[in-house]
Parts: structure tokens; C-alpha cells; sequence
């Protein structure tokens, strides 16, 4: 074979390569809403960055008539490329090609991104989008799976690690995105689930169809498996590229950072009217964070889950951090099992990858009830008080309204190593809210009053409760409140701060873990 054969021959393979399950299927692709695994590659990528990796490669099995039907790449495409510059690591699943589904030697393909990953300190985004295990194989793709697990939890807390669902993800596939940091789905075409509705039915006889057991709402809103749902598959990869705009590469780099024109010391006078005079009226966080942030631009994480919790990212003086915030329009801000993970994990995220911590507490405690007792609601909340007492990262707390009880000490309080706290004139820093206070400490001199009377000393004990604790200053008086503030300087008083935390060092007691309370 001479020279010029050799380069028809690599012309033929590549073509064969990115050829895939041909163009038939690839316009079924289409029709279903969804775009080809190249096309999502050289979307996500910056425009001709992509160096595709085992572009050649076939599975091994012989089996079930699998020899004559070998593909080179064998349904996945590895590889690695630039997004706004930076390096990242990235696998599409090719639907395409046997399913997508995993094989020994696909599965080899992303430990070998991922082992590159590792050592080059670079996050691994994956494209998901197959049908599970290939059965042929038997226990080489079981084997498979549990190489890419064993990787992906090795890189937790290393390098960041994002998960997209752009089709169907089902069985042991489901535990390799619920390891990595992030899961973003489709909206109509991705679904995750353990077992599929056809198994369901004939276990437990339940009928549910494959969008509400595992779709992108259901993952997004009840079950908080996902954490960012998209219309397609385009929307969604523009989101995973402003995710990446915020996190380092790896956990010994600082978080990038983007000029901005937005002044550091900009005052804004609406925050003065946020809370209500009435503390019993709701009000939204997210006005707040909106309003402090550089630009106003806040990339919310796990929107649609137990929406009494707010958590995001935005950047503060050019830099990224995370937010993590109470949300008074929705169960009055209180803590509840699914607040206490959500914030648990997102705070444990940032601290691992040297986001500074920002939060806005208004919160009147945890929410009460036997659902709440009985789902471990003891457990679930010293997730929240472990993440923050463990994180040495800056942090910044601004009390903006309610602080009571035990959820004052959980969100971020100045024991548990808080590096700033600031709270507004409009602060309630106490045991717990007036009302209540009033029914404990003047409990027997109530029910010694008669009717009507009882009633108007009952309130003339509130207003006097609220008047001499329902504020900042006894906190202040003892340091655990760095400065009550104006609300309208909370911005330069925060980047301030963060300015001076610049060179924080902090370290936790040297040991091997430590044992969250799972």
C-alpha cells in the first residue's frame, strides 16, 4: 500500500467513524427533538477546538452475532477541547450506534478522558444519551459502569464534574450523573429512572409513563436528582458553558474572573424598602440578590426545588460566588429536609472548589410537623450546619429579616466560623419569634388573665418583646454581628469584606473524612 492509499484508507475510517449509525438515524434524532452526539460536541466546544480521542476503537464481543457488527468509536466520542478558552474533557454517547449503550471497551474510553482529566486538572463533562448496559456483553459492561463510578468519585471534589441527559438514562447508567456535581435535562426528551415503567407495573402495579417517573420536571421539582432543566438540547449546552463561566478547573485554582463595569461601591436605595414593615408578609430574596450582585446577573442552581432555599451562583467585584439564601415568599423561608440537602450540598460544592460563600438569612426556624420528624428532619438539617461549619472558604452573612432558633445557628452564623456577619436595621435575631416567645415566658400569668384582658396583655408582651429582642443590637452587643448596615450599602460593604478575606487561610483537624451525618 503506498502513501497515498495509507491517507484513503484514514480518509475511509474517519468517515466510517463520524459516520456513526448513519444518516437514517441520525435524522430520527432529529425528528425526536434532538441533535447528533457530534453536533452537541461542536456546540458545547469553542468552534474547532474538538480533538476527538479512540476515534478507531470497536467492542470486543463476539456474541449474539455482535462480530459482524462493528463500529469504530462504538457508540461513544471521547475527547477534549476549549470552552471560553479553558480545557475540558467531554464524552457524547452516540444514540446512533447500538443505543448508545455501554460496552467494555466504550466504557475504557471515558476512563481514559477521565484519568486525563484527573492529571491535566481539568473538569469532564458528559453527554448522556443511551440505553443502558449492552446485555450482549453480559457482566464486561456491569464491569464497565463500575470503572466510570469508581472515577467519578475519585475526581468529586477534585475536578468539576458535569452531567447533561439528553435521552434516555436508565438503570446502573443513572449512578455516574448522580456522583458528578451538576445534572442538566431536556425538557420532553431526557428521563433517568432505576427501574422503567414497564417493571414498575409488574412489581408494584403502578401505571406511570416515562416523563413523570423520571422526566426533567420530575428530576428538577420532586425528586432533586437534577439541577437545571432546558427546552432542547442547544439551550442546554449554552447553560453548561455559563455554568463552566464560574468554576475553576480544578480544586488548587482560583474561580475565573469577568471584568465588569458594574461600580464596586454602588448603593442601591431600593434595598431599604425590601422587607415589609410587617414581618409577617412575604417578600423575594432573589430581589436582593439581584440587586447587590455584579450586573444583576444570578445563575440559579436547582430552581425548581424546595423553593424555600435560593442557591446560585453570581460574581461579587469581578468574582464568582456562591449564594445561598432563604426565600420568605415560599414557606416563609423555613427550613425543611429538602432545603437542608439542597443547601448542604451546593455549600459543600463551592467550599471544595474555592467559591466564597454569600448568605441572606431570613429564617424563622425549622418547618414543624410530623412528615418533617418523622423524615429525619434532625438528620437532614445538620447536613446544612456540617457543610457550613466544615467550609473554609470566606463567608459572608447578611441577616435581612428573621434569624430564629436553631436555623440562625445552621444558616451560617458567626459560631461556626463565619468570617463577616452584617445584618440590616430590620433584623430579628432571637430563640424564637415573639409570639411564641410571649405563650413560653408569660405563659402562667396569661392563663391567670380572663378573656378579653388576656388577650390585650398578650399583645402588649409581644409588642414589648419585639421592641427590646426582634432586633440586631443585643447580637451586635456581642459580637456576633460584625455591623448592622444601611440595606442600600450592602453591596460595597460585602465586596469590602471579600476584598479582605483575599488571603484567607483556614484549616480543619487532620483526619481521613469526616462522617456527615448521611
Amino acid at each position: 500500500m503506498n502513501r497515498e492509499q495509507k491517507l484513503e484508507e484514514l480518509k475511509r475510517r474517519d468517515a466510517l467513524a463520524e459516520a456513526g449509525g448513519g444518516a437514517e438515524r441520525r435524522e430520527r434524532q432529529h425528528k425526536e427533538g434532538k441533535l447528533s452526539a457530534r453536533e452537541r460536541i461542536e456546540l458545547l466546544l469553542d468552534e474547532g477546538t474538538f480533538e476527538e480521542l479512540d476515534k478507531y476503537v470497536t467492542h470486543h464481543c463476539t456474541d449474539f452475532g455482535m462480530a459482524e457488527q462493528r463500529i469504530p468509536g462504538d457508540g461513544f466520542l471521547t475527547g477534549y477541547g476549549r470552552i471560553a478558552g479553558r480545557l475540558a474533557y467531554v464524552f457524547a454517547q452516540d444514540f446512533t450506534v447500538f443505543g448508545g449503550s455501554l460496552s467494555e471497551a466504550n466504557a475504557m474510553k471515558i476512563c481514559k478522558i477521565m484519568d486525563l482529566a484527573m492529571r491535566n486538572g481539568a473538569p469532564v463533562i458528559g453527554l448522556n444519551d443511551s440505553g443502558g448496559a449492552r446485555i450482549q456483553e453480559g457482566v464486561m459492561s456491569l464491569a464497565g459502569y463500575a470503572e466510570i463510578f469508581l472515577r467519578n468519585t475519585l475526581a468529586s471534589g477534585v475536578i468539576p464534574q458535569i452531567s447533561a441527559v439528553l435521552g434516555p438514562c436508565a438503570g446502573g447508567a443513572v449512578y455516574s450523573p448522580a456522583i458528578t456535581d451538576f445534572i442538566f435535562m431536556t425538557r420532553g426528551t431526557a428521563y433517568m429512572f432505576v427501574t422503567g415503567p414497564e417493571v414498575i407495573k409488574t412489581v408494584t402495579h403502578e401505571d406511570v409513563t416515562k416523563e413523570e417517573l423520571g422526566g426533567a420536571m420530575t428530576h428538577n421539582a420532586t425528586s432533586g436528582v437534577a439541577h437545571f432543566v432546558a427546552g432542547n438540547d442547544g439551550d442546554c449546552l449554552a447553560m453548561i458553558r455559563e455554568l463552566f463561566s464560574y468554576l475553576p478547573s480544578n480544586n488548587l485554582e482560583e474561580p475565573p474572573r469577568r471584568a465588569t463595569s458594574d461600580p464596586w461601591d454602588r448603593a442601591d436605595a431600593a434595598l431599604g424598602l425590601l422587607v415589609p414593615a410587617d414581618p409577617m408578609i412575604p417578600y423575594d430574596i432573589k430581589d436582593a440578590i439581584h440587586a447587590v450582585v455584579d450586573d444583576g446577573d444570578f445563575f440559579e442552581v436547582h430552581e425548581h426545588f424546595a423553593r424555600n432555599m435560593v442557591v446560585g451562583f453570581a460574581r461579587l467585584d469581578s468574582r464568582s460566588v456562591g449564594i445561598v439564601a432563604n426565600q420568605p415568599a415560599v414557606l416563609a423561608g423555613c427550613l425543611d429536609i429538602n432545603a437542608s440537602v439542597k443547601g448542604a450540598r451546593f455549600v459543600r460544592f463551592c467550599d471544595a472548589f474555592n467559591i466564597p460563600l454569600i448568605t441572606f438569612v431570613d429564617v424563622p426556624g425549622f418547618l414543624p410537623g410530623t412528615q418533617q420528624e418523622f423524615g429525619g428532619i434532625i438528620r437532614h438539617g445538620a447536613k446544612l450546619l456540617y457543610a457550613y461549619a466544615e467550609a473554609t472558604v470566606p463567608k459572608l452573612t447578611v441577616i435581612t429579616r428573621k434569624a430564629y432558633g436553631g436555623a440562625y445557628c445552621v444558616m451560617s452564623s458567626k459560631h461556626i466560623r463565619t468570617d463577616v456577619n452584617f445584618a440590616w436595621p430590620t433584623a430579628e435575631i432571637a430563640v424564637m419569634g415573639p409570639e411564641g416567645a410571649v405563650n413560653v415566658v408569660y405563659k402562667r400569668e396569661l392563663d391567670k388573665t380572663p378573656g378579653e384582658e388576656r388577650e390585650f396583655l398578650r399583645k402588649a408582651k409581644v409588642k414589648e418583646f419585639r421592641e427590646r429582642f426582634a432586633n440586631p443590637y443585643i447580637a451586635a452587643e456581642r459580637g456576633y454581628i460584625d455591623a448592622v448596615i444601611e440595606p442600600r450599602l450592602t453591596r460595597p460593604k460585602l465586596i469590602t469584606a471579600l476584598r479582605s478575606l483575599e488571603n484567607k487561610r483556614d484549616i480543619n483537624p487532620k483526619k481521613k473524612h469526616g462522617n456527615i451525618p448521611l
